[in-house]
C-alpha cells in the first residue's frame, strides 16, 4: 500500500540479492545483530529471528578474523533454515584486510557497509578505501557508504572549520559539521565511481543522533544527489525515547519522500528482544500508509467509562496474536497484512470504530449491558458474552482470514 499524497524523491535503484533499494521499490526495513559474529550459533539464531520479525536486510559486525571466518558458515546455516535474508557486512578500520584475506566472507555477504571516517587517514585511507571498492567490484556487491556524526573524517572537519573561520560571517559550528557529513558522503561516493563502482551499486547514509540534525542533513543530501538513501538515527536511545526520536525524525523525512531504506537503532533493555527495532520500523511505515506488514489494531485509550481491564487485555491479546500469526499467514494468503481490527471499550466510539474496521468488537463499559457486539466489514454479525470472549473473537478473526483472503 502506497500513500498517494507522498511522492518519493527520485533515486537510483540498487539491487541487494532479491531486494531492491530505491527507484520505485517499497521502502526497505533493515536491522542489525548485537551478537558476537564469531559465535555462529548465536548470530544465526538472531538473524533468523530478525528475518521472521520482518527485517528484509540484516547487518552483522565483521571486525575480526574470527568474525570473517564465521560469515560463510552463518550464511549456509541460514540457507538450511530456508532463511534467504541478505547479510550486510559492517566494516570499520580493518575492512580492507578482512575482505581481501577472507574471500568466502566477501562472497557470502550481500552488501558491504563502509564508514569513510574509519577507513584510514590521508594516502593510507585512500588506498584502503580503494581495496574495499575493488573487492565490491570483483564480487559485484553493492556498498553503503555510511558517514556517522561520531566518527566523521577529522581531516575533513578541520579543513572545513578552518575555511569557515576565514569567512566574513562564519557559519555556526553545527552547520559546518552537518555540511562535513554531506561532503564526506558525496566525495566518497564520487571516489567509488571513479574506481569503477557504478551508481546502481551505491547507497548513502549520513547518520546523527539528534532529530533536527538528521532532518537538515538528509534534506540537503536529497537535493544534491540521486543515490539511494538509508535513513536512521544513530544511537537513538532506549525505550520510548528511542522510539519517539526515531519516529519523529524518520516520519518528517519520509513524508517529504526522502528515504529508501530505514533502520530504527534502539538500545534494547537488558534481556529485551532485538526484534523490537524491526517492529517499530514497520509500524512507522504502516501507520504512515507507506507499506503494510501486519494487521493493525485500533484500540481506545480508556477513560472513566472503562474501569474494567477486559478491553485492554483483549487488545493486547489480539495484537500479539496477529503479529505471531503473520509469518504463517504471509505464506498462505495474499493481502492479509492490510486487515484492520478494532477492540473498543465502551458504547461512545465502540460501535462506530468497530464498523470502520474489517473486524471490530465493542466491549461493554462501566454500567453498560454485559455484551460485546462484533462487526464484520461494517455489519453486526454476533454478540459475545461470558468469559470466553477472547477465544471466540480470535476464532472469528481466523475464520475471516480464511474466508476473505486468497490462498497463494
Amino acid at each position: 500500500m502506497t500513500h498517494s499524497l507522498i511522492l518519493r524523491h527520485p533515486t537510483q535503484a540498487v539491487r541487494v540479492d532479491d531486494i531492491v533499494i530505491g527507484g520505485a521499490a517499497p521502502i526497505v526495513v533493515q536491522s542489525m545483530t548485537n551478537t558476537d559474529t564469531a559465535d555462529i550459533t548465536a548470530t544465526t539464531k538472531q538473524v533468523h529471528e530478525l528475518a521472521i520479525a520482518g527485517s528484509e536486510l540484516v547487518r552483522i559486525t565483521v571486525n575480526t578474523s574470527e568474525a570473517a571466518e564465521a560469515v560463510p558458515h552463518i550464511r549456509r546455516r541460514l540457507d538450511a533454515l530456508g532463511c534467504n535474508v541478505p547479510l550486510i557486512g559492517d566494516f570499520h578500520y580493518n575492512g580492507h584486510r578482512l575482505l581481501t584475506e577472507y574471500p568466502e566472507c566477501a562472497q557470502a555477504l550481500a552488501k558491504y557497509r563502509i564508514n569513510p571516517g574509519n577507513v584510514g587517514r590521508n594516502r593510507k585511507g585512500e588506498d584502503q578505501f580503494a581495496m574495499m571498492i575493488a573487492v565490491a567490484r570483483q564480487y559485484d556487491k553493492p556498498v553503503r557508504i555510511g558517514v556517522n556524526w561520531g566518527s566523521l573524517d577529522q581531516d575533513l572537519v578541520v579543513r572545513m572549520m578552518d575555511e569557515n573561520a576565514k569567512l566574513p560571517e562564519p557559519k555556526d559550528v553545527r552547520e559546518v559539521t552537518r555540511e562535513a557529513l554531506i561532503v564526506s558522503a558525496l566525495q566518497s561516493a564520487q571516489r567509488a565511481e571513479e574506481l569503477g563502482l557504478s551508481r546502481d551499486r551505491i547507497v548513502l547514509s549520513c547518520k546523527v543522533s539528534e532529530v533536527q540534525d538528521l532532518i537538515a542533513v538528509y534534506q540537503q543530501l536529497a537535493k544534491r544527489c540521486d543515490y539511494a538513501l538509508h535513513l536512521g538515527l544513530t544511537e537513538a536511545g532506549m525505550g520510548s525515547k528511542g522510539i519517539v526520536a526515531s519516529t519523529a525524525a524518520l516520519s518528517v523525512l519520509l513524508q517529504q519522500g526522502i528515504g529508501d531504506t530505514i533502520r530504527v537503532s534502539l538500545t534494547p533493555a537488558p534481556g529485551g528482544a532485538r526484534t523490537e527495532e524491526v517492529v517499530v520500523a514497520q509500524e512507522i511505515l504502516q501507520t504512515m500508509g507507506l507499506r503494510s506488514f501486519t494487521p493493525l489494531v485500533t484500540a481506545c485509550p480508556g477513560c472513566g467509562r472503562t474501569t474494567s481491564t477486559v478491553f485492554q487485555e483483549l487488545a493486547q491479546h489480539i495484537q500479539n496474536y496477529l503479529r505471531a500469526q503473520m509469518p504463517v499467514w504471509r505464506e498462505e494468503y495474499s493481502g492479509v497484512e492490510e486487515m484492520t481490527v478494532a477492540v473498543m471499550g465502551c458504547i461512545v466510539n465502540g460501535p462506530g470504530e468497530s464498523k470502520m474496521a474489517n473486524i471490530g468488537i465493542s466491549l461493554p463499559g462501566t454500567g453498560e449491558t454485559p455484551s460485546a457486539p462484533v462487526y464484520v466489514d461494517g455489519e453486526k454479525t454476533v454478540t459475545l458474552r461470558g468469559e470466553n470472549i477472547a477465544e471466540e473473537f480470535t476464532r472469528i478473526v481466523n475464520e475471516y482470514v480464511a474466508r476473505k483472503y486468497v490462498k497463494k
